[in-house]
């Protein structure tokens, strides 16, 4: 009630269109919402989550195969194109954090279809850069990953994982140069915290999977039995 009460007092306007959206609760209107990319939840890599057009189910693709990824599982809600790459680009870099509600709606959906949520034992959200930190003034993955947690009914431990070293930026860079960028760049906290769980990393944009991979490994170094990956969009350079 006190929701529909704020959206009759300060009407929400679609971040897409500008116009008033007809969504309660929400910013993103239904005819915008109708043409977004999302990602498929059929004929996708059981591995990585990349789609192939042409096949049905799930499958292994040539890249997992030949670099098998450290986390057990990845999928994500959106392409990065179109609207949706302005939208996630707003909420990731331009304060748009008012967005978040319209943008978990659908992370939580791609989970509740992607994986078994009755086996994820903790969500985890990327640690930011101290550099992003400073520069954004706050960590985007940590409001997707605690919002997603509370839908889920699961315990966020918001900082499970910190960065560490100081990598190159990653975009530029080539799958095999990405990959070793990486190495050693997290440490995990406090192992209690994920010790023989199945672990859920919130992260916002899948490139090449390496940055999640080289996550993935610490955790499970830490102890962890499985690491799941449910990220807010998939680049399509992949």
């Amino acid at each position: 009630m006190l929701g529909l009460i704020r959206d009759f007092i300060w009407p929400r306007t679609c971040p897409v269109c500008s116009r008033p959206s007809d969504r309660p609760g929400r910013h993103v209107c239904s005819e915008c919402l109708n043409r977004l990319p999302f990602c498929p939840t059929d004929g996708v890599c059981r591995c990585c989550g990349r789609a192939a057009e042409a096949l049905s189910g799930e499958f292994l693709c040539t890249d997992c195969r030949a670099h098998r990824p450290s986390f057990d599982r990845a999928a994500s809600a959106l392409q990065f194109s179109g609207d949706a790459r302005e939208l996630v680009n707003a909420f990731k870099f331009r304060n748009r954090l008012w967005l978040r509600d319209d943008l978990v709606d659908w992370l939580e959906g791609m989970t509740r279809a992607r994986f078994r949520v009755d086996e994820i034992g903790t969500v985890v959200p990327m640690p930011a850069t101290l550099w992003h930190r400073f520069d954004r003034g706050y960590n985007q993955c940590d409001y997707l990953a605690r919002a997603l947690a509370r839908r889920l009914g699961l315990p966020c431990v918001r900082r499970a994982l910190r960065r560490i070293g100081h990598p190159k930026r990653q975009g530029g860079l080539d799958e095999d140069a990405r990959r070793e960028n990486v190495i050693g760049t997290f440490a995990v906290r406090d192992p209690s915290a994920v010790r023989d769980r199945t672990v859920l990393v919130v992260d916002d944009i899948m490139t090449t999977g390496s940055t999640l991979s080289e996550c993935a490994a610490e955790l499970k170094r830490a102890g962890a039995a499985r690491v799941w990956c449910a990220t807010l969009a998939r680049s399509l350079r992949t």
